[in-house]
């Protein structure tokens, strides 16, 4: 019974003794934040286009359908190097068209909005221009991406680390220390790649739609300058300190 409770007992004066060792080692120690960033220019963009039939000067019986409109964007798209998969149907809709203040003569025009992924952006105002003008009822940028969004998000990562590594470095050689292993690193990082829109600028289209009537005059074409965002990156870091 005696050597139990010895064993017991020096088992307890262990644990304490750890404990006090952990306590101690826990308080040796330096939180610091890493911060990197880098300014990058997207090389692919995704672009929402509206097209709607119309009829041809007016005439109800001569109407433009969407599926002709349709095609002309899809082998516009492909020809600039769109793939299938990127060319999607986004929104379909119909609108009123009054031939005459009549209600019996409203008819009911469709319409489709279409979502491309593109990353040739010099081919854009290509493909614009192989569609029917006055089937284009608007024109925007909804979203942008880099082809090599990871190995960038990586390499921000790394470099977030390093710094945070460094500011306990410069933390410990003012205490008369020096750094050991890390013991918890969180990464906070949040790389908003849509956070900033690149301002497109719109304009009427230009030859075709100085020949077309009223029909037309909602077609927009994209003039694109996509100008380079800053992505940051955040990472704290807790070292021991030797």
């Amino acid at each position: 019974m005696k050597k139990i409770i010895g064993i017991i007992i020096a088992i307890c004066i262990v644990s304490m003794s750890n404990a006090q060792t952990n306590n101690f080692e826990s308080s040796r120690r330096v939180s610091t934040r890493g911060y990197a960033e880098k300014e990058v220019t997207p090389d692919i963009v995704y672009i929402s286009i509206s097209l709607r039939e119309y009829f041809v000067d007016g005439n109800t019986k001569n109407k433009v359908n969407i599926e002709t409109l349709e095609k002309q964007l899809y082998d516009a798209a492909l020809a600039i190097g769109v793939k299938k998969e990127d060319f999607n149907i986004q929104n379909i809709y119909s609108y009123n068209y009054d031939s005459s203040k009549k209600k019996e003569n409203k008819q009911l025009l469709q319409a489709k909005q279409y979502r491309i992924k593109v990353s040739n952006l010099n081919g854009l105002n290509n493909m614009l221009d192989q569609v029917d003008p006055k089937g284009i009822q608007s024109t925007s940028i909804n979203g942008y991406d880099h082809s090599q969004k990871r190995q960038i998000e990586k390499e921000l990562k790394v470099a977030a680390v390093q710094d945070a590594r460094a500011n306990a470095e410069i933390i410990a050689t003012a205490t008369g220390d020096k750094i050991g292993k890390v013991l918890v690193i969180n990464d906070n990082s949040s790389f908003g790649w849509n956070d900033i829109l690149p301002t497109p600028r719109m304009y009427a289209m230009s030859a075709k739609a100085e020949t077309s009537d009223a029909a037309s005059a909602d077609g927009e074409s994209l003039d694109i300058n996509v100008r380079p965002i800053k992505l940051t990156c955040n990472i704290d870091g807790i070292f021991e300190l030797l």
